[in-house]
């Protein structure tokens, strides 16, 4: 039974039945005096939100949707349950004594989505539109660590039910990872870390080293072995991580948050990733040459107008390893299984060739693994993963292609441990 949401006026809000999440799809909306557990999600204008509290673990506790206009917020408690959570986004509303506690960012707007803020405050402090406090994890920094981005107090291990995966808590929806396989407690940036604050940067000078940023922008990568080390990231352009002429990039035990925009969340030769830990992304890497991702986790995808979201993809290059990740293309919040964990094809290169896909748990896509009709390749090996059930057609789309080796015995449903395809 869908939770009850008290609206007035011409407005219809929709409540999510698992997690309480309400998202308001008509115009004058009023929703009032209602205790949420989950985002609330506007895509109408004139909607009002009124003496509610709202509370909430995964990336924007209250989002209006590009065009929508009118929104107000008034005598509202928004607290962010994760550290990675934001406050009120991402403009053209007015909030009028609005608390916000323990997020990220309290109330983002821009030049483009203004933003009206009065008798409000964020973690204990008054805010006004252009004159806001600091987010916690930047004032934190200074003086004391902060947590990773993925405390196990906000996204707690269970038993499951079968086999041996555990579920994991994200944000507000769970996946199910086996043991042994990356998840929130062993990708990112380590508890106990101390980050610094810092904007969008370009490292152009080889061998330089950056560790502990909290880097509130992208980064582009011109020089050679770069490492990038216990950082996050949260960019809101095309890529989060660029290289441009980079060669030998190293990132390890970085958070990635794409903020629903990355249409890849790196991009797109000569780097290694490990212990990543990326979600909120149109896509995930892309694979081109001389690229290795290992021991990171990839999830909660973003799905906007038009994508065929993956995990991880590759168009054409050579010398790839995809390697012990845990790739879940499958978004457990909207119960998408989006496109692919690993699509392979050859549309800007002359072919794939040298890749190597082992012991990755991989869920989701409308195949898992997706190979293209018109690929051109030489030397692919997918060997020793497992897969969940939660894919749209089936694990994998034509294992016989020429030029890939898909190793029967090995490739294993992760519950029963017998073969995919038989």
């Amino acid at each position: 039974m869908a939770l009850g949401v008290v609206v007035t006026g011409v407005g219809v809000a929709v409540a999510d039945d698992e997690h309480g999440s309400v998202t308001v799809t008509r115009d004058g909306a009023v929703v009032e005096g209602r205790n949420i557990k989950g985002y609330v999600h506007i895509k109408a204008d004139n909607v009002t939100v009124r003496n509610s509290t709202i509370r909430y673990d995964g990336n924007h506790a209250i989002r209006i949707f590009s065009g929508s206009v009118g929104t107000v917020i008034e005598a509202t408690r928004v607290y962010c349950e994760a550290e990675k959570t934001n406050g009120i986004v991402f403009g053209d509303y007015t909030a009028r004594k609005v608390t916000v506690h323990g997020c990220r960012n309290g109330f983002m707007y821009s030049d483009e989505s203004p933003a009206t803020i009065t008798d409000s405050t964020w973690n204990g402090r008054a805010v006004v539109a252009g004159a806001e406090p600091e987010p916690l994890a930047s004032s934190a920094a200074t003086s004391a660590p902060v947590k990773s981005a993925a405390p196990a107090a906000s996204r707690p291990a269970r038993p499951a039910t079968s086999g041996d995966a555990r579920t994991k808590q994200s944000g507000s929806g769970t996946l199910a990872i086996p043991e042994g396989f990356p998840g929130p407690d062993n990708t990112g940036v380590p508890e106990g870390t101390t980050l610094r604050p810092s904007g969008s940067i370009t490292l152009s000078r080889d061998g330089q080293v950056v560790s502990g940023l909290n880097i509130s922008g992208c980064v582009v990568v011109t020089a050679k072995n770069v490492v990038i080390r216990k950082s996050r990231i949260t960019c809101g352009g095309q890529y989060s991580i660029k290289t441009t002429g980079a060669k030998n990039l190293l990132v390890e035990d970085v958070e990635i948050n794409g903020m629903g925009r990355n249409s890849a969340a790196v991009c797109c030769s000569d780097y290694t990733l490990r212990r990543v830990d990326i979600s909120n992304v149109i896509d995930g890497p892309r694979l081109a040459d001389n690229t290795v991702v290992e021991d990171s986790w990839i999830h909660h995808l973003t799905r906007v107008s038009g994508s065929h979201n993956d995990t991880l993809q590759t168009t054409g290059a050579a010398n790839i390893v995809v390697r012990g990740n845990s790739l879940d293309a499958y978004n457990p919040v909207t119960k998408d299984p989006l496109n692919a964990c690993l699509m392979i094809g050859s549309t800007t290169g002359p072919l794939v060739s040298n890749l190597v896909f082992e012991q990755n748990y991989c869920n989701g896509g409308n195949y898992s693994i997706g190979i293209r009709a018109d690929l051109r390749a030489a030397s692919i090996k997918i060997r020793s993963n497992v897969y969940g059930r939660d894919c749209r057609f089936g694990i994998v789309a034509r294992p016989k292609h020429p030029g890939i080796n898909w190793e029967t015995a090995t490739n294993l449903w992760a519950d029963s441990r017998k073969p995919v395809v038989k």
